[in-house]
């Protein structure tokens, strides 16, 4: 097959940059993030765009939101350099995702449906390795030595957001400004859920078979 366009989306903790990694070494596509994306163009010019700063860079820097049409640009480029691609964290609101359809053509969208109540757990269980950075899960993903990172032997710790408070406002927020995304593509009929509470494996099976027959 040619290699898909695929765009996957979920609320924080669906499990996306997993599954993502293997849909780009199983199809051998770019995975493309707004995260990477922004963090390789941090010194696009976009002066001509009559924004606050010059720079995608400078807002990072600032600590501030990067500009819809600034995103807009930079994952406009991302695309435009991949034979084949699977797009993760954009677009996070209806009007990115009006203009991501003037940007390229999916050929197939997935959802990674996952209940609020397992959203919670699986984000407040994750620990951080406070040297390396490695993730681990209290219940899921358990390091050999309790609190003690398996690579480096550095302190395992809950990082700030990912308290309960902060995950529930985190998924307040995805809610309100990314769940018409979903609604939009399901209207359009081009939506496929996949279960995301099933094991990672299990969930793997199923968006590669879904990419396999659809795209």
């Amino acid at each position: 097959m040619a290699q898909p366009h695929v765009l996957i989306l979920g609320a924080p903790g669906a499990g996306k940059g997993t599954q993502s990694a293997k849909i780009s070494e199983e199809f051998d596509v770019e995975h493309v993030t707004t995260g990477d994306a922004l963090r390789a163009n941090k010194e696009m010019d976009i002066s001509d765009m009559d924004t606050e700063y010059d720079t995608p860079g400078e807002y990072m820097d600032q600590g501030e939101l990067v500009p819809d049409e600034v995103v807009n640009a930079i994952v406009d480029e991302a695309l435009s350099q991949a034979d084949g691609y699977v797009l993760d964290g954009y677009p996070r609101n209806l009007e990115q995702a009006e203009e991501l359809e003037g940007m390229t053509d999916l050929d197939v969208v997935l959802y990674l449906d996952v209940s609020e109540e397992e959203l919670v757990d699986r984000l407040t269980g994750r620990r951080v390795c406070s040297e390396c950075g490695a993730n681990y899960h209290v219940e899921y993903d358990q390091p050999e030595e309790e609190g003690v990172c398996d690579e480096c032997g550095g302190e395992l710790i809950q990082r700030d957001d990912d308290t309960e408070e902060t995950v529930k406002e985190r998924l307040r927020v995805y809610r309100e400004n990314t769940e018409p995304v979903v609604d939009h593509y399901e209207d359009q009929g081009v939506l496929e859920r996949i279960d995301g509470e099933q094991a990672p494996d299990e969930v793997w099976e199923d968006v590669k078979h879904t990419i396999e027959t659809v795209a």
